[in-house]
């Protein structure tokens, strides 16, 4: 490989989309402050805030599969570029309704709903576009570099839209509205080739094609429901509230801290790796980093501390990150182009769901057995599956590159506010 090619940013299809990225998840952040302070101020029910979560949650799983279908019947960066639109005009709604004092819990909560529509059909066009905009060999360090953008919208986005937020939500609609506007305008210059796909009926065979090609791909199949089983087992950042109360007697600062800690080690690792192409040993690599996940939320559990226990959410952070990149690297290469839209809409799903249930497996173990003793059993139980997963998926275990390495037959953190 040249020189050249070896760097990301010598390719301009992928900077323009890494800075997209950079803006629609900055807006996307503030955005999620301001809706969910505008709803409470306005309500004062936790129940509204609940129905956030529940409006984005439901397109993203009933229209995952059809969003697959048109990612791989289409030009994918048009449907990027259509669904960032529908949510600038969202946003430009809901800033306008803010400002002139016109806005109501049931607006904000429809416009929510069309923005969770919008990105539903965006996610898995922009989830296959990336493998087109840089070589094979280097798109683990794309992936990164990529990931890093959404780390660091989760860490700073936030906080920006809170301060912002003293001058009004309808400010941070606007804000948020200009880095939509930005994001599109990149995406509509970005120069994008795609090969023209074969137009097919959206029957319930092309729909759920990806399901099936999914479960024929052993290797593709043991990533996705890896990921699934140790985000199902190993939520404790869904817990944080009652650790940093109860447990280490801290106050919302303390919560704060621990809120951000994942994803600071997720960003740092995110950085390295775009420096470090991952070339050999992925699979090896993939189940430690899921262990050292599981070990991290063990020692999170036990500890009464603050500084361990920021210590261990840091690390789990940045086991994650290895775990997502390899993983999302890896379905990507072994999925055909024609194929990667439906693919990337199942892997969609899985993610959602599994966050979502992990959220609630979580609270309802908490409840019953205390926090501590839910979180210990969620590291030992990612453990487990990772064994389990060794013993499954003995090719995947083995895996040492992240390219194909035969010809494949007929044959990867959704963002909620």
């Amino acid at each position: 490989m040249s020189k050249r090619d070896d760097s990301l940013f010598r390719h301009p299809a992928f900077v323009a989309f890494w800075f997209a990225r950079i803006a629609s998840s900055f807006g996307f952040q503030m955005l999620s402050v301001a809706v969910g302070w505008q709803i409470y101020a306005i309500t004062g029910r936790a129940f509204d805030l609940g129905l956030i979560g529940l409006v984005q949650f439901v397109p993203s799983v009933v229209l995952a599969l059809p969003a697959g279908h048109v990612a791989d019947q289409f030009e994918r960066r048009r449907i990027v570029l259509i669904g960032q639109i529908v949510e600038w005009l969202a946003i430009v709604v809901l800033a306008a309704l803010t400002l002139t004092r016109h806005v109501h819990e049931i607006g904000i909560l429809a416009l929510v709903f069309v923005i969770g529509v919008a990105k539903a059909f965006e996610f898995p066009s922009l989830q296959s576009m990336l493998p087109a905009l840089v070589p094979a060999s280097i798109l683990p360090r794309a992936m990164a570099v990529n990931a890093s953008a959404g780390q660091a919208a989760m860490i700073m986005g936030p906080a920006l839209g809170g301060l912002l937020y003293v001058a009004g939500p309808g400010v941070v609609y606007v804000v948020a509205a200009v880095l939509y506007l930005v994001a599109a305008t990149l995406m509509s210059r970005l120069r994008y080739e795609q090969a023209p796909p074969k137009r097919e009926p959206a029957t319930l065979k092309t729909l759920f094609a990806g399901v099936h090609f999914i479960r024929e791909r052993k290797d593709v199949l043991g990533v996705i429901s890896l990921d699934l089983f140790a985000v199902l087992l190993g939520g404790a950042t869904a817990l944080l509230p009652i650790f940093a109360k109860d447990i280490l007697h801290t106050g919302p600062w303390g919560l704060g801290l621990l809120r951000a800690a994942p994803a600071v080690g997720a960003l740092l690792m995110s950085l390295w790796l775009a420096r470090h192409n991952l070339q050999r040993r992925v699979g090896p690599i993939m189940f430690a980093a899921v262990a050292g996940f599981g070990v991290a939320t063990l020692v999170f559990a036990l500890s009464t501390t603050l500084w361990l226990s920021l210590l261990a959410l840091f690390a789990l952070g940045a086991f994650d990150m290895v775990s997502m990149v390899i993983r999302s690297s890896l379905v990507q290469l072994d999925t055909p182009d024609d194929m990667r839209g439906r693919v990337s809409a199942v892997n969609a799903i899985f993610i959602n769901t599994s966050n979502q249930l992990g959220e609630f497996e979580s609270g309802m173990l908490a409840a019953w057995m205390g926090a501590v003793h839910a979180t210990v059993l969620g590291g030992v139980g990612t453990l487990l599956v990772v064994g389990l997963w060794m013993a499954m998926f003995p090719t995947l275990r083995r895996r040492q590159r992240l390219q194909v390495e035969a010809t494949v037959p007929d044959e990867p953190a959704a963002d909620t506010l």
